[in-house]
């Protein structure tokens, strides 16, 4: 099989690494001419210089796999594909799309003949070792002509990868994912604070985190990331408190308005880094300037501690 990858950063550039291992000829395009050169010298991948130059590259039916932005860089790529593509080839956005997005794209591309699948891709830095999960959204023959691809992508053959329904869904199930994934970490967080805190006790966080992850109900990758790093520094000094959050983060809490459905863990995660990304702290100066109004609370002046 012979694809194209388009955006070859560090998770195009390392799935693109992954199916060259894998027996896959991948064609590669990326703004940056560097990242192909090393790719086709280390990969044998085969270099493009532009995405038309990538889709002569490849016979019929072709497949790219997009790993863009979400937003206009995506868009704007569909849009120059849809000139350079026939009926019968295949378009995929592997990237972190609105799901929205994907079902108003499938429409569109499906339009002109071309398959659409939307690719929710997790795996991370550690994907080209690992495999990546990838939860995919299309018609059944579009999947199939994408499944030698999967198959090398994925952890095995047999799992780590399922066609989860149609156009949308891939990108659904993966924003779903997300939301999950900021409660989870919110937990493990909070929880090694409060260890840390009891200072009576000295707990040592990297011998309990290393503990939690033999037979505990809590045992996980994310667990296991965090052992190694509490491994390696307890104090955490030099890293800023802050915490940026994706997109799919905001609209997983936006579903759940949507759908009526009760998501407090969710939502709350989301919250909190919103929180660590407040650098001016008005709320709490607010809240200060309250609790003396009304108690006689004493107030910290900027750079007390």
């Amino acid at each position: 099989m012979r694809m194209a990858m388009v955006g070859l950063g560090k998770m195009g550039g390392n799935m693109a690494r992954r199916l060259r291992r894998g027996g896959i000829e991948v064609v590669g395009y990326n703004r940056s001419s560097e990242i192909v050169n090393t790719l086709a010298t280390e990969e044998g991948l085969i270099a493009a210089t532009s995405l038309t130059d990538a889709v002569g590259k490849l016979s019929a039916p072709r497949v790219v796999w997009l790993m863009l932005p979400a937003g206009e860089p995506t868009e704007q790529a569909i849009e120059e594909l849809l000139g350079l593509m026939q009926p019968g080839d295949v378009i995929i956005d592997g990237g972190n799309s609105n799901f929205h997005d994907s079902e108003r794209r499938g429409k569109v591309v499906s339009a002109r003949g071309v398959g659409y699948m939307d690719a929710g891709t997790s795996g991370g830095v550690w994907g080209l070792a690992n495999g990546y999960c990838l939860m995919v959204g299309g018609e059944a023959d579009v999947v199939a002509k994408v499944a030698p691809a999967l198959k090398v992508l994925a952890p095995a053959p047999d799992r780590g990868w399922a066609h989860v329904g149609p156009v949308g869904a891939g990108h659904f199930t993966k924003m779903i994912h997300n939301g999950i994934e900021y409660g989870m970490m919110q937990a493990f967080a909070e929880g090694f604070a409060l260890l840390r805190g009891k200072q009576a006790f000295n707990l040592d966080l990297a011998q309990i985190s290393e503990l939690w992850r033999h037979s505990s109900v809590v045992r996980s990758w994310l667990l296991d990331l965090t052992a190694e790093a509490l491994k390696n520094d307890q104090q955490l000094e030099g890293v800023a408190p802050f915490v940026s959050d994706s997109g799919e983060g905001r609209w997983t809490v936006m579903e759940s308005i949507d759908q009526g459905v009760p998501a407090p863990v969710l939502t709350l995660a989301l919250q909190m880094r919103f929180t660590s990304q407040d650098k001016e702290g008005y709320p709490y100066r607010l809240l200060s300037m309250m609790r003396n109004a009304f108690g006689g609370h004493a107030v910290k002046s900027a750079g007390e501690k």
